[in-house]
């Protein structure tokens, strides 16, 4: 980690920067391969799986043979684990229904809104370096409690051909069958175009690597909807003197662990602590399975020491997926937190809680988007249609401001048809 001792603006900004792929290159990458999957379909994608994970895969759908052995291959304590972990997903989620309220506006005019879950959703499930089957739980939970009507999984294999059996084992627990062996660019494109045995969705979910997202963002641009980029993880954590060293470079790790373009941000009012932290980083790096990288992600990250005063412009500039504060001081800063994906209190909130079981979502916007995205949430799945009805009661006490305002924009098919009601009523 690039360690910064009470740095000047300039130093800062580029201690924040995230780690880049050439924009140009990468959106080139992309329209090749939507468009070829648009013209070859099937064998477009069956070919991109060949080229970029060296698999041959005949038949893209997971078939019930499949669903079925995944079931066997997981350990009654996984189960258990997923279980837990989805009854928490479900409770939280519940929670953010809403009701319909019917407003009357003013004598006679009554208006209001009904949610509807969208129809046709893709979900994206990563599965390559690390099949997280989590996702499945955070993205298809919610989208059954919004009613969608299809969901749709594409996730890559592994090296085996076969998708990992917790991710498909997750996938029936919370009902869900359509499943295909695709993932990275060329899962997005057959989501966004549709294929022989993919179906086009309407809005597509899910994580990925940088890839992904700039897949995700192209399908904007062909009219598809898309949860937020949420492209490669990241963690910003808040320490001072009193911090726990041990908890906080396991922390910093567990972001790391996801690869090489993750970035994991330290911020401390204390110098001494940033030492202490970066000793015990060295120490826990070596035991981990993957240390590759976990040690490309540190040469991308920093660690940062600072006054007390900078904490939130530099939290609210940098607004991290996922930030952890772990100070004497966390209570004053939560009030002035405005730019952050999901926020992680005290010593004993470590961020892996919200990735699996205590509830809130994982699909959360990165690369500073949490200026302006929020997390995946029930509202994420659904639409929200209004609705209006006004008697004659109604339409005489609106009628007339309606005719002012379109006689103004000159708009007098829109004044006639009120003024031909309120003429019927005289």
């Amino acid at each position: 980690m690039k360690k910064l001792i009470y740095p000047n603006s300039a130093d800062l900004i580029e201690a924040l920067q995230r780690p880049e792929l050439n924009s140009i290159d990468l959106e080139s990458l992309v329209k090749e391969i939507f468009d070829t999957v648009k013209s070859k379909g099937d064998k477009g994608v069956r070919e991109y799986v060949q080229q970029f994970e060296q698999l041959d895969v005949t038949s893209l759908k997971v078939s019930r043979e499949e669903m079925q052995e995944a079931a066997q291959n997981i350990s009654e304590e996984l189960k258990k684990a997923i279980e837990t972990a989805a009854k928490n997903i479900q409770t939280f989620h519940e929670a953010q229904k809403e009701t319909v309220q019917k407003i009357e506006t003013m004598p006679g005019v009554t208006c209001w809104r009904k949610s509807v879950g969208i129809e046709k959703v893709g979900l994206y499930i990563p599965g390559g370096t690390a099949p997280l089957f989590s996702t499945v739980l955070m993205l298809g939970i919610p989208a059954n409690i919004a009613g969608c009507k299809r969901l749709v999984i594409c996730t890559p294999c592994g090296k085996d051909g076969k998708v990992h059996s917790a991710i498909l084992f997750a996938a029936q627990f919370i009902g869900i069958t359509e499943i295909y062996k695709v993932g990275g660019i060329q899962a997005i494109a057959a989501l966004s175009v549709g294929t022989e045995s993919i179906p086009k969705v309407y809005k597509i979910f899910g994580p990925g690597n940088q890839y992904v997202t700039a897949a995700k963002q192209y399908a904007q641009k062909l009219g598809l909807a898309i949860d937020m980029p949420a492209g490669p993880s990241e963690v910003m954590v808040i320490a001072d003197k009193t911090s726990n060293s041990v908890f906080i470079a396991a922390d910093l790790l567990s972001q790391a662990e996801h690869g090489a373009d993750s970035q994991v941000v330290l911020v401390s009012t204390d110098k001494e602590m940033v030492e202490q932290i970066e000793s015990e980083i060295k120490v826990q790096l070596e035991v981990l399975p993957r240390k590759e990288f976990a040690t490309k992600s540190l040469e991308n990250s920093s660690a940062i020491v600072v006054q007390q005063a900078e904490i939130l412009s530099i939290i609210n500039e940098y607004a991290p997926e996922h930030l952890i504060l772990q100070t004497d001081f966390n209570m004053e800063l939560l009030d002035g937190i405005i730019n952050a994906g999901s926020v992680f209190i005290g010593a004993y909130t470590p961020e892996s809680a919200g990735d699996y079981a205590s509830g809130t979502n994982h699909t959360l916007p990165t690369n500073g988007y949490a200026k302006q995205y929020s997390g995946v949430s029930l509202d994420s799945f659904v639409k929200k249609i209004t609705f209006q009805e006004i008697t004659k009661e109604g339409i005489q006490n609106l009628g007339e401001t309606i005719e002012l305002m379109a006689e103004a924009e000159g708009l007098d098919a829109h004044k006639n048809a009120v003024t031909v009601r309120l003429n019927s009523i005289k």
